[in-house]
């Protein structure tokens, strides 16, 4: 979701019409002949552009398979497409740009194949190196049918700049040692704000994870809040996470209100920021620098937490899967592409420096073929360490209706003084679990 802006910028270099013609015309679903292949790539033009390519040199080296490729549509959202495409007979054979949620709603009605079955799928794990980011993929029956292409592993930025005007050198790490920071905080700037995020007093369902799911994974140390179509959550984490929220409220170290960039423009000094932040950045904040005017650590965690203990973050992720409707043929040519695209280190260098999403790959930050970018993307190292403790969507397929609830029964009122944290989370939970039967 947050992508858009950096993407936005991006589609005025990069035309459809460039990476289309690499692949050449094709049917734009299933139909053709047993070898022609769709692949429907994010509707983002550096990973459409990047598919493209690797579709070609797979051609190149297979001249009987043809690949077609095809930015997803997104009217009105590219899962309502690809649904679309599939009830009418004309989905594609295998895409990008799927979440563990979705996974769950097309794994629901039979739509994918479980890749996990697929010959030579530990053979890509390993040569992906990818066994602990992959772990959390699975569904509730047991199965991968998603592989990840890239994980945003979600992390705080903070003002250091500011935080040395209160003496600080590093940033807190625990809920009370940001609401102490908060104290001086206010002490020296009244109004200035710990935390500005106007979503928390909204119901939007992707927010969820940019506020309440990255700070519960954190607490939780990514325990899933459902499996098995039953709740099974950390409550203490849960509430403590809302608790949080609370006392920032309380405090008024919170600001809801909407406000112009209110990190960049120092109103906030602490901010959820996923790595395609710095690209925006670079064009609009050219002065923010890493270690200059801000720094990066893990999510907050509960006083409790031990502090030699990695933080579980939220990843904003997505991966490749292979739909039924294509014939066996079909399946077994678009898993032969992807791992040739997913077994050669090479390709997911090629990923990074055309789309600068992070790989998901457990060796990304110590690999040597990575080095050269990150010596030039510095700030972008943190977000590649972060990967094996990143926890992806809530695998789910009512999650729409699971996160508006998150927000109407528990993170609204909560935020706004009208419930404690424990009503609030024992209200989600009331009306979670029929969603989950």
């Amino acid at each position: 979701m947050k992508l858009k802006g950096y993407f936005l910028v991006c589609s005025l270099i990069l035309c459809m019409s460039t990476f289309l013609s690499a692949c050449g015309g094709g049917s734009q679903g299933t139909t053709g002949s047993s070898t022609d292949i769709t692949f429907w790539a994010a509707p983002n033009p550096p990973q459409s552009a990047f598919w493209a390519e690797m579709a070609k040199g797979y051609m190149a080296q297979h001249p009987d398979v043809k690949i077609s490729v095809k930015a997803i549509p997104e009217t009105p959202s590219s899962e309502a497409a690809i649904q679309s495409a599939l009830a009418g007979g004309a989905g594609p054979t295998a895409s990008e740009n799927i979440f563990t949620g979705f996974a769950a709603q097309l794994q629901s009605s039979q739509a994918i194949v479980p890749l996990d079955q697929m010959p030579g799928w530990n053979d890509v794990v390993k040569a992906r190196n990818m066994a602990q980011t992959i772990a959390p993929w699975k569904q509730s029956d047991g199965h991968t049918y998603v592989i990840p292409m890239y994980t945003n592993a979600m992390m705080l930025g903070w003002r250091i700049d500011i935080l040395k005007q209160l003496g600080y050198s590093q940033p807190p790490r625990t809920y009370s040692e940001i609401l102490a920071l908060g104290d001086k905080l206010k002490q020296k700037f009244p109004d200035k704000f710990v935390w500005a995020n106007d979503a928390l007093t909204k119901d939007t369902w992707w927010q969820r994870w940019f506020d309440f799911f990255t700070f519960y994974d954190a607490a939780s140390n990514g325990q899933a809040l459902s499996s098995g179509g039953k709740i099974t959550a950390n409550d203490q984490a849960a509430i403590s996470t809302l608790a949080f929220f609370k006392d920032l409220a309380a405090k008024h170290l919170l600001l809801t209100q909407t406000a112009n960039d209110p990190f960049e423009n120092g109103l906030s000094v602490m901010s959820v920021l996923g790595p395609w932040t710095f690209a925006t950045w670079q064009q609009k904040y050219p002065n923010l620098q890493l270690d200059k005017n801000y720094v990066l650590s893990p999510i907050a965690v509960p006083d409790d937490y031990p502090a030699d203990q990695p933080v579980k973050t939220f990843a904003d992720a997505k991966g490749l899967v292979i739909y039924k409707q294509a014939s066996d043929e079909q399946q077994k040519k678009a898993w032969d592409f992807i791992k040739w695209v997913l077994s050669d280190p090479a390709h997911d260098v090629k990923w990074l420096q055309t789309t600068t999403l992070p790989p998901a790959r457990d060796d990304l930050s110590t690999n040597p073929q990575f080095a050269a970018f990150f010596a030039k993307n510095p700030e972008l190292v943190p977000y590649a360490k972060n990967i094996p403790n990143a926890v992806p969507p809530l695998a789910v397929a009512k999650y729409t209706d699971l996160q508006v609830a998150l927000g109407d029964q528990a993170i609204i009122p909560v935020v706004k003084g009208q419930s404690s944290p424990a009503q609030g989370w024992n209200n989600w939970k009331t009306a979670a679990q029929p969603l989950l039967s």
